[in-house]
């Protein structure tokens, strides 16, 4: 994986994929005693950065490939970037979710047009259950984040951030299996090795962070947390090590402060965003980076919420 890539996939994703808005708060800004742009991928196609992996890897498919069609598994925001990306190329998508994936998430995709395949978290392995009818209908796989492809593609967010604050300290990515952080730290010491990366992951969900303090790969329990597009037992074979080559540090957040940090958002950002996309938002409000960081690059990775899960921070005191 190199810069290159990014480059590539940039000039491929252009005027397919939403150029997204970066924002700043005062009210942020005065919280935090920092300068914090807000690279705000709850507005892209699908409602988060997904679209950007998924296009660029399914557009490099041949063409007896396309004719077959492309398979994913995800909790939601992959699945949907994997059926806009294939309905834009005109190939057919077939796509693996939990059955306790967020109900807005499963009718985003079906009416997107893929298939949508339902497994149980607690009791199959998706990788398992995806492969054997990848395999039985000879489609081809989109991973979610474990492919140069997808890495590269995620890794336009940053470029786009970069491309208008060149100046900045530090950088900061949501962490589920990988892909986006390290599509962000290969972007952005591409553009100066000397910014910070740090990933952030729900306390309940830090497979990353043990693994970094380990060295290795490690295997948590299915974790609970309430940000659904984390909820990863272990970082990806191929990201990993570009986390370990690239990122400074893993901070981590506790279920209140997501959701003080989702509400925060809608209220005074004015912002509609799910956990997952919530999860460095609350890392900065909650005081979890270093002071030392006075330009950070905080990417809101989507806003794909569930109704009642909305519902239910509105009504937190």
């Amino acid at each position: 994986m190199d810069f290159q890539l990014v480059k590539e996939a940039y000039q491929h994703l252009y005027g397919v994929v939403n150029k997204t808005p970066i924002i700043t708060s005062r009210t942020l800004n005065q919280l935090t005693g920092r300068e914090v742009f807000l690279k705000c991928e709850n507005f892209q196609r699908g409602g988060s950065f997904k679209i950007r992996g998924a296009y660029n890897t399914i557009r490099q498919l041949s063409e007896e490939e396309r004719q077959h069609g492309v398979i994913a598994f995800s909790s939601g925001n992959h699945a949907q970037g994997v059926a806009i990306a294939a309905r834009l190329i005109q190939v057919k998508a077939v796509i693996c979710m939990p059955q306790d994936a967020p109900v807005v998430k499963k009718q985003a995709v079906q009416h997107y047009g893929a298939e949508v395949l339902f497994y149980d978290r607690q009791t199959e392995d998706r990788t398992l259950f995806t492969e054997k009818i990848a395999e039985e209908r000879n489609l081809t796989l989109i991973p979610p984040y474990d492919h140069p492809s997808v890495i590269a593609g995620a890794g336009t967010v940053a470029y786009e951030i970069l491309a208008e604050q060149p100046e900045l300290d530090c950088m900061m990515t949501p962490v589920g299996g990988g892909g986006l952080i390290s599509g962000t730290s290969i972007t952005a010491h591409g553009f100066n090795p000397k910014i910070m990366i740090y990933g952030v992951e729900p306390e309940q969900a830090d497979d990353t962070r043990q693994s970094l303090q380990l060295g290795k790969r490690v295997m948590i329990a299915p974790p609970s947390t309430i940000a659904d597009g984390l909820r990863l037992q272990s970082p990806g074979e191929l990201t990993f090590p570009i986390v370990q080559q690239h990122v400074t540090d893993i901070l981590t957040v506790s279920e209140a402060e997501i959701l003080q940090a989702v509400k925060f958002a809608l209220l005074r950002l004015k912002l509609v965003i799910e956990p997952s996309g919530a999860v460095p938002l609350a890392a900065i409000l909650f005081n979890k980076l270093p002071k030392k960081y006075k330009r950070v690059g905080l990417v809101i990775s989507g806003g794909n919420i569930d109704p009642p899960v909305l519902t239910s921070v509105m009504e937190q005191k």
